[in-house]
Protein backbone atom coordinates (compact mmCIF):
# COMPACT_ATOMS: atom_id res chain seq x y z
CA UNK A 1 0.00 0.00 0.00
CA UNK A 2 2.92 2.35 0.69
CA UNK A 3 3.81 2.07 -3.02
CA UNK A 4 0.28 2.92 -4.18
CA UNK A 5 0.34 5.73 -2.33
CA UNK A 6 3.53 7.24 -3.58
CA UNK A 7 2.78 6.39 -6.88
CA UNK A 8 -0.38 8.77 -6.36
CA UNK A 9 1.33 11.25 -4.33
CA UNK A 10 3.85 11.53 -7.12
CA UNK A 11 1.14 11.59 -9.94
CA UNK A 12 -0.63 14.57 -8.17
CA UNK A 13 2.57 16.23 -7.91
CA UNK A 14 3.37 16.19 -11.47
CA UNK A 15 -0.26 17.23 -12.69
CA UNK A 16 -0.70 19.95 -9.72
CA UNK A 17 2.87 21.17 -11.37
CA UNK A 18 1.80 20.66 -14.65
CA UNK A 19 -1.20 22.98 -14.02
CA UNK A 20 1.15 25.51 -13.02
CA UNK A 21 3.23 25.35 -15.98
CA UNK A 22 0.25 25.88 -17.92
CA UNK A 23 -1.09 29.06 -16.07
CA UNK A 24 2.29 30.56 -16.20
CA UNK A 25 2.24 30.35 -19.74
CA UNK A 26 -1.36 31.26 -20.08
CA UNK A 27 -0.27 34.36 -18.03
CA UNK A 28 2.69 35.19 -20.08
CA UNK A 29 0.72 34.99 -23.39
CA UNK A 30 -2.51 37.26 -22.02
CA UNK A 31 0.42 39.84 -20.69
CA UNK A 32 2.37 39.44 -24.48
CA UNK A 33 -0.65 39.65 -26.26
CA UNK A 34 -2.35 42.63 -24.23
CA UNK A 35 0.98 44.50 -24.77
CA UNK A 36 1.24 43.99 -28.41
CA UNK A 37 -2.37 45.03 -28.76
CA UNK A 38 -1.27 48.46 -26.60
CA UNK A 39 1.18 48.80 -28.78
CA UNK A 40 -0.55 49.30 -31.79
CA UNK A 41 -3.48 50.94 -30.48
CA UNK A 42 -0.72 53.80 -29.50
CA UNK A 43 0.91 53.71 -32.78
CA UNK A 44 -2.24 53.86 -34.63
CA UNK A 45 -3.46 56.87 -32.47
CA UNK A 46 -0.30 58.89 -33.24
CA UNK A 47 0.04 58.41 -36.82
CA UNK A 48 -2.03 59.69 -39.53
CA UNK A 49 -4.78 58.20 -40.80
CA UNK A 50 -3.47 58.55 -44.68
CA UNK A 51 -0.41 55.85 -43.46
CA UNK A 52 -2.69 53.15 -41.35
CA UNK A 53 -4.91 53.78 -44.66
CA UNK A 54 -1.65 52.99 -46.83
CA UNK A 55 -0.39 50.26 -44.92
CA UNK A 56 -3.92 48.27 -44.79
CA UNK A 57 -4.32 48.68 -48.31
CA UNK A 58 -0.47 47.60 -49.01
CA UNK A 59 -1.07 44.48 -46.63
CA UNK A 60 -4.06 43.18 -48.82
CA UNK A 61 -2.55 43.55 -51.92
CA UNK A 62 0.38 41.60 -50.42
CA UNK A 63 -2.25 38.78 -49.16
CA UNK A 64 -3.49 38.70 -52.65
CA UNK A 65 -7.12 40.07 -51.41
CA UNK A 66 -8.67 42.16 -53.65
CA UNK A 67 -9.58 45.24 -52.84
CA UNK A 68 -10.95 47.43 -55.29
Amino acid sequence: MTTMSTTTATTTATTAAQADNRSEISLRSIILTATFGLGIMFAAGFAQSAVIHDAQHDTRHAIGFPCH
